[in-house]
């Protein structure tokens, strides 16, 4: 059986305040680099960052061999404690991020021991590292020496690989949270062993071969109804005016409403802070009997100068910059607009922190047309491309379970059944 010592720091710059983790995987033995891990993961404290650590560092340590010992080293003596079982988990912000942490290993494969600060310096530099990048608006990257042994170039949606070939396909059931660009800033970039990306069909997909993960956290994902600007296809974003539901986007949500209500799988609902979409989670959680919670990261994408205008319009006024954005994820819309690159980054830490929030249950998110495209595109590993290529009309439902080890499974795309009319 293998062994790997699993050593994971985080810091935050004012706790709570900017943060971020590094974890590094090693082997006890000749005490070489096998995988690196390291996200800015925007404000957050030094515990949560410490936690957010461990769980890399798991979960790289996982993708290397699921069957390893591993032994974490940590100068947190609290996750230190915690994790052994010999101090309460009191904390609600450290309850879901420590059974997270339990999930992803068997219990008996993992043991944790504290060092001191001067003897965790890897760990604590890559967390560094990923601060500063962070700072810079910039993602993590592996150090000159491990990127020199890349085995290719890497794929910002999925993990860095460096290293040699050993643990094969196993990489695919790499991190979560390093499966694509988060947050404020960027993700957790991996640097491990090569091995198909995410969602390249070589390794099994969760619920095809793979084992039994326990229940996953599904996401339906419900597009606002219409509003008056949505029959004319003009761009409507979070930078422009923020539209209410038109006459028709009302009934849509009223429909949307009953149809989830007589499935009756919906345990919570999250909402974008924008109007349209607050009416219609409103209805919808008004037919559940639940609350609404509003998430910042789910807003749409701001589009600029183009707001309020149609694709010919844009065309005929500003040629140049749609070209551009056409062409690449990192391009913005004219005005100071938001790039769907900077949209991934903050979709997916808005993910990360809903599936951390609500693990194991169904949630609604209430959200737009990016948002949707952006999550299902990362579900399932493909191009910044595909979305230009999904078809996604007002209060249509799509669905994403995502499991424990990493791994994701879209369930639904666009489905307009419950609208009569």
């Amino acid at each position: 059986m293998r062994q790997f010592v699993v050593e994971a720091d985080g810091g935050s710059r004012g706790n709570p305040g900017p943060a971020g983790y590094g974890a590094v995987v090693l082997d006890p033995v000749t005490g070489e680099t096998l995988a690196e891990a390291a996200e800015y993961i925007g404000v957050a404290t030094n515990n949560v960052a410490e936690y957010k650590g461990l769980i890399a560092g798991l979960r790289a340590a996982k993708a290397l061999d699921p069957a390893a010992t591993v032994r974490v080293r940590m100068d947190s003596k609290l996750v230190v404690e915690q994790m052994s079982g010999r101090w309460k988990i009191k904390h609600p912000d450290m309850k879901p991020l420590a059974a997270e942490a339990g999930r992803i290993l068997p219990h008996g494969q993992v043991t944790y021991e504290w060092i001191p600060r001067e003897k965790n310096k890897h760990a604590d530099r890559l967390a560094n590292e990923a601060m500063d990048a962070g700072k810079r608006g910039k993602q993590w990257e592996p150090s000159a020496s491990t990127a020199a042994l890349s085995s290719g170039p890497a794929d910002t949606d999925a993990a860095r690989v460096v290293g040699d070939a050993a643990a094969g396909a196993a990489l695919a059931r790499a991190a979560l949270a390093s499966a694509t660009p988060v947050a404020a800033a960027p993700a957790a970039a991996v640097a491990t062993v090569p091995a198909p990306a995410r969602g390249s069909g070589a390794a099994p997909a969760a619920g095809w071969s793979a084992p039994d993960l326990g229940t996953p956290t599904t996401f339906v994902l419900l597009r606002h109804g219409e509003t008056a600007l949505t029959p004319e296809k003009r761009f409507s974003g979070s930078g422009g005016t923020d539209p209410e539901l038109s006459a028709a986007g009302r009934r849509q949500a009223d429909q949307v409403a009953a149809a989830l209500a007589a499935r009756g799988t919906i345990q919570a609902v999250v909402s974008s802070p924008l109007r349209r979409c607050r009416e219609t989670a409103t209805a919808v959680a008004a037919r559940l009997g639940l609350d609404v919670r509003v998430e910042e990261g789910l807003r749409e994408t701001d589009f600029g100068a183009w707001e309020g205008l149609t694709f010919a319009e844009v065309r005929e006024r500003h040629p140049d910059d749609l070209d551009a954005w056409l062409a690449s994820p990192k391009a913005a819309p004219t005005g100071g607009g938001e790039s769907f690159a900077a949209v991934s980054r903050r979709v997916s830490a808005t993910r990360d922190r809903l599936l951390t929030a609500y693990a194991g249950r169904t949630v609604l998110l209430v959200t737009h047309v990016t948002p949707v495209k952006t999550l299902i595109r990362l579900a399932l590993g493909a191009p910044p491309e595909s979305l230009f290529r999904m078809e996604l009309s007002a209060a249509s439902l799509s669905a994403v379970a995502y499991y424990g080890d990493g791994n994701a499974s879209v369930r639904l795309l666009n489905d307009t059944g419950h609208l009569r009319g």
